[in-house]
C-alpha cells in the first residue's frame, strides 16, 4: 500500500512557512505502523500549478492524504480534483479542521473519499491497515466516508488520554531548514538576538482548550483538554536543539498554560533540563493575578521564557459575554503589569465585528490596549463552521450558500461577513484609525499597510529589534 502525504499551502503568496506539526505527528504514527509514506510539501516548495501536477503524476500511490484548517477549503477542493485527474483509483483522505468541521461538504463537493474526524494519529493507522487488507473501512472509528451518494459516519473515537506517549513528529520527512529560516519571520519583538541568528521552531505541548469561545474552532474542539508533562516537553526541545541547532521555541498550542500549578511543573522541568533555549507560550488572560503569579513569571524568565501571548479580543463587557471569554479587561491589564515587572514580553489579539460592535466599543478596546501599553494583532470576526457565530450568521442570512462562503474564506484580517450595524467600510476604517492612533501613542513603527497584517509583533524602537 503506497501512501502519499501532501502538505497544503494555506498562504501561497506569503513568505512565512509554518511547519505542519499535525501532519508530522500522523506521519510518525504511520511510519511506526510499518508504512513508508512519501511527501509532497507544497508549502515548503511552492510549485506552480504545472509543477505540482508533474510532482503528483511522478508518484506511484494508492492513497493520498492531506489536511489543513477550514480556511483552506478552496485549496483542498482544487487539490483533490487534481489528484483524481491523475489517479482515478486513489483513495483520497482529508483531515484536520477542513474535514472535522465540514465533513459532509468535503465529501459531497470535493473528490475526497474519507474524512478523519478529530485526532488522526490512531485513526489514520487503522484506516490504512483496513485499506491495505481490503477490509471494510466502516470498522474504523472516527471517520466519515461516502458510498455512492450516501455519507456514512462511524462512532467517535476516544481521545488519546496520554499525549506524552505519542512519538515525536516525523521532522526528517520535511525540509526542516526551509521552515527554520522562514520561521524567523514569525518571532515577535523584542528579539532575543539578531533575527538572522534565530533558529526557531514550534513544539505542541497540549491538545485542545479548556474554554469554548463562540468564534473559535480548532482540531480538538469539544473533547477533553490534554497537556504534556514538563519532562516530555523538555526532551523534545533537547532533541530539536541537538538535531537542528534550534535556539528558540514557540509553544504552538490553543492553550499552553492554564493554571499556576501546571505551568510551574513545566517551568521546573525546563530549569532542571537547563537547555539554554528561549521560548514563548500561550496562556489565559487572567492567570497572573498576584504575588504568586509574579513569582512564577520571574521563574519563567529564569527558565528561558521571553514572553507570553494571551488574548483580550475585546474590552467591552457585553461583547466579552457574547464571546464567552470568561475574563475581564481588568484581568488583562493586571496580568500585563505583572509580566512587565517580571521582564516578560506580552502579545495579544483582538477580534472586531460582533453584532453589538460600535465605534464606542472599538474605542473602548483600544483604550484598554493603550492603558496596558500593548499593540495588538487585530482582525475581524471570521465565522467558522462548527462555531456558534457561524450558526448565527447562517440564521440571519449572512451565509446563504455555504460552499460559496467557504471558497471565499481567507485570513481574519479580511472582513468577509459584517454582522454589525456599521457599514463594512466604516467598520474597517474605524479599526484602522484606532490602530494608527495606538501605534503613534505606543511609538510602534508600522506602515499603514502593516497595521493589521503584521508578520510579527513590533515593539518600541530599541537597539537590536530591527526587523529583517
Amino acid at each position: 500500500m503506497k501512501v502519499l502525504l501532501i502538505n497544503v499551502s494555506l498562504r501561497p503568496g506569503s513568505p512565512l512557512k509554518l511547519f505542519p506539526t499535525g501532519l508530522a505527528y500522523v506521519a510518525s504514527a504511520i511510519v511506526r505502523a510499518g508504512f513508508e509514506p512519501r511527501i509532497i510539501d507544497i508549502d515548503a516548495s511552492r510549485p506552480s500549478d504545472e509543477e505540482l501536477e508533474r510532482l503528483i503524476a511522478a508518484q506511484d500511490f494508492d492513497i493520498a492524504a492531506l489536511g489543513c484548517i477550514v480556511t483552506g477549503y478552496k485549496y483542498v477542493k482544487n487539490l483533490t480534483a487534481l489528484i483524481r485527474k491523475i489517479n482515478r483509483d486513489a483513495v483520497i483522505i482529508a483531515g484536520n479542521t477542513v474535514g472535522s468541521s465540514i465533513p459532509d461538504i468535503v465529501l459531497s463537493k470535493t473528490e475526497t473519499d474519507i474524512v478523519v474526524m478529530g485526532e488522526g494519529d490512531i485513526t489514520t493507522v487503522e484506516l490504512l491497515k483496513q485499506l491495505a487488507a481490503r477490509k471494510p473501512v466502516e470498522d474504523v472509528a472516527g471517520i466519515r466516508f461516502k458510498r455512492g451518494n450516501q455519507v456514512i459516519s462511524t462512532p467517535p473515537r476516544p481521545v488519546i488520554t496520554n499525549i506524552d506517549s505519542l512519538p515525536l513528529p516525523m521532522w526528517d520527512l520535511f525540509d526542516m531548514e526551509t521552515y527554520i529560516v522562514s520561521g524567523r519571520r514569525s518571532v515577535s519583538e523584542p528579539l532575543p538576538r539578531p533575527r538572522e541568528e534565530l533558529r526557531p521552531f514550534h513544539v505542541n505541548t497540549a491538545r485542545g482548550c479548556l474554554y469554548r469561545c463562540t468564534f473559535c474552532y480548532h482540531a480538538f474542539k469539544g473533547v477533553k483538554y490534554r497537556h504534556r508533562t514538563g519532562a516530555s516537553i523538555a526532551a523534545e526541545m533537547a532533541e530539536l536543539k541537538n538535531r537542528y541547532d534550534i535556539n528558540y521555541i514557540s509553544f504552538f498550542d490553543e492553550l499552553t498554560f492554564f493554571s499556576i500549578p501546571q505551568a510551574t511543573e513545566v517551568v521546573d522541568a525546563l530549569l532542571k533540563a537547563d537547555l539554554g533555549l528561549q521560548w514563548e507560550a500561550d496562556v489565559r488572560g487572567n492567570m497572573f493575578k498576584d504575588e504568586v503569579g509574579l513569582a512564577l513569571a520571574k521563574k519563567m524568565k529564569l527558565a528561558g521564557c521571553r514572553g507570553l501571548a494571551y488574548s483580550l479580543e475585546s474590552a467591552n463587557s457585553e461583547i466579552l459575554r457574547a464571546m464567552d471569554k470568561k475574563i475581564t479587561p481588568r484581568d488583562f491589564v493586571v496580568q500585563k503589569r505583572i509580566l512587565d515587572q517580571a521582564g516578560l514580553a506580552s502579545w495579544t489579539s483582538l477580534v472586531f465585528g460582533y453584532p453589538m460592535e460600535t465605534r464606542e466599543t472599538i474605542r473602548e478596546t483600544f483604550d484598554c490596549c493603550r492603558e496596558a501599553g500593548i499593540y495588538p494583532s487585530a482582525g475581524f470576526l471570521l465565522p467558522q463552521p462548527g462555531t456558534p457565530m457561524y450558526e448565527y450568521a447562517k440564521e440571519r442570512g449572512h451565509i446563504v450558500n455555504e460552499e460559496d462562503y467557504l471558497l471565499r474564506l481567507g485570513d481574519r484580517q479580511d472582513l468577509r461577513v459584517n454582522l454589525t450595524s456599521l457599514p463594512g467600510d466604516a467598520l474597517e476604517e474605524c479599526v484602522r484609525e484606532g490602530l494608527r492612533q495606538l501605534s503613534r501613542d505606543l511609538e510602534v513603527d508600522l506602515a499603514d499597510g502593516e497595521l493589521i497584517k503584521t508578520s510579527y509583533y513590533r515593539d518600541k524602537r530599541k537597539k537590536g529589534n530591527e526587523a529583517s
